[in-house]
């Protein structure tokens, strides 16, 4: 048994009762969590340390030694999650998302186990980064500040990882994330698959990644932003004009290179719509407040909550959304375009997914369409491939709609109706059928409108 394993936690906040994962007479799960400790660049005496919390896939008995079923392990999927911010924990997703285990919105945080995590059929780890982010931390406050430092970080962590624990070191992998995560995963994507090809370090199986409403190419995001809370009735038509103006100094900034000021002035914006609506939720329009997270922070700064996962009782769990010394050092990162790790990747056959939810004004739907509209796709010939496919209505047996999926090749695109930023926490049941239908290359049932209407034309002619 490996040190780090995680054999119970405490079910609230004052810890009058536990969660068993792992005991010595009922063993419900295998979970690791810890950190992994890489060297430091400035100083060989100091290191940085990622916190991870690992959960193994359901279909695996963890009764049964890992060397006795290491067929299932290795070819079951292995699925991390990273949220975004810069500065968000990843186990807001854990908590909140798709995890297995859920905190209610009460003075004690009820900690009680869900039905609806991914690791169901597919192993699950949910990473700390960059350092500075959730329990990860620096012996040196050391920093990234671009995206090509945090993806190296990570694949030396990752390499860790498989060294301590074999086996899963083989699994299928597939790196999922959401908002500014649609930064981080293409790039540490990029930097697995370069050494992978440069046969440096344990050879990774990188299979694909899966965004959900992605911070991807900020500017369009920021003008599709204002254009949504118009057309929903936030804004009026004076004060989308004025936005627009304000949006031209935000792109002479970026064209200018000067990419603290871009973002400052995206970050104003901002705080304009947000108060010319009212102060909405600008993860969901539906709403006048985010997810509540105030008991998860009491709860991961317990002791008792550090114990079990292996954290040192001086380390403070932090989480920020854009603000805070890791927003502030990826300050050139932020309002920075980043195209061209998808379509590397996708000219690669990595196999890739973005979903939105539709009620996200921050990185919605319209956004993702447009920028995969307009890149470039596999070859020439194929160029005009991806709009032409067909845009199935994913059905339920009887019901609405469980939403709209684009897929040609290695791309896949799925919009997702009643669904606000964080699209598991509103769909839990469809986001995880979503992602193992994409993961383990399964149909998204359902129908073809345009098929649909071309034969209903034709038929009505016929008889005519």
């Amino acid at each position: 048994m490996t040190s780090n394993i995680v054999k119970s936690i405490p079910a609230n906040i004052p810890n009058t009762l536990g969660i068993d994962l792992y005991t010595k007479s009922v063993k419900k799960a295998r979970s690791f969590a810890g950190h992994v400790h890489i060297p430091s660049t400035k100083d060989p005496e100091s290191e940085n340390h990622l916190f991870y919390w690992f959960f193994e896939s359901q279909t695996c008995n963890p009764n049964v030694r890992t060397a006795d079923q290491m067929d299932l392990i290795s070819r079951t999927p292995l699925v991390i999650w990273l949220n975004g911010g810069p500065g968000a924990s990843s186990l807001l997703g854990l908590f909140l998302e798709n995890g297995p285990f859920t905190i209610a919105d009460d003075a004690a945080g009820t900690i009680s186990v869900t039905p609806n995590s991914w690791n169901q059929q597919a192993h699950v780890a949910f990473w700390d980064q960059p350092v500075g982010t959730g329990y990860s931390y620096s012996d040196l406050a050391e920093y990234v500040k671009d995206e090509d430092t945090l993806s190296e970080m990570f694949w030396e962590g990752l390499q860790r990882f498989f060294a301590e624990h074999e086996a899963y070191a083989r699994c299928p992998l597939y790196i999922a994330g959401q908002s500014y995560g649609g930064k981080y995963v293409p790039h540490i994507a990029s930097k697995i698959d370069e050494k992978n090809r440069q046969n440096e370090g344990r050879h990774i199986d990188l299979q694909g990644i899966a965004i959900g409403n992605g911070w991807i190419k900020p500017e369009l995001s920021l003008k599709i932003l204002v254009d949504y809370v118009y057309t929903t009735g936030f804004i009026g038509i004076n004060q989308k004009e004025s936005l627009y103006r304000d949006y031209e100094d935000v792109l002479a900034a970026i064209q200018a290179g000067e990419m603290k000021r871009a973002s400052d002035l995206c970050d104003d914006m901002v705080r304009t719509v947000m108060r010319f609506g009212g102060e909405f939720d600008i993860y969901d329009v539906r709403r006048w407040d985010d997810l509540p997270m105030g008991p998860l922070r009491a709860y991961l700064n317990t002791d008792a909550v550090k114990a079990a996962l292996h954290v040192p009782s001086e380390v403070k769990w932090k989480n920020a959304d854009n603000e805070g010394p890791v927003a502030e050092n990826l300050v050139d990162d932020i309002m920075a375009d980043c195209s061209d790790k998808y379509i590397e990747l996708i000219g690669k056959e990595y196999r890739t997914l973005l979903y939105t939810g539709n009620f996200d004004t921050a990185c919605g739907y319209q956004a993702t369409e447009e920028f995969l509209d307009g890149i470039p796709k596999w070859d020439e010939i194929e160029d005009d491939r991806w709009r032409q496919a067909p845009r199935v209505v994913w059905t339920q047996a009887q019901g609405d709609p469980k939403g709209f999926v684009r897929a040609y090749r290695n791309l896949t695109q799925v919009s997702l109706p009643d669904s606000g930023h964080q699209a598991p926490a509103f769909q839990p049941e469809i986001c995880r059928e979503m992602i193992y239908n994409w993961v383990f290359d399964r149909p998204f049932h359902g129908y073809d409108p345009q098929q649909l209407a071309k034969e209903h034309n034709g038929e009505a002619g016929h008889r005519r």
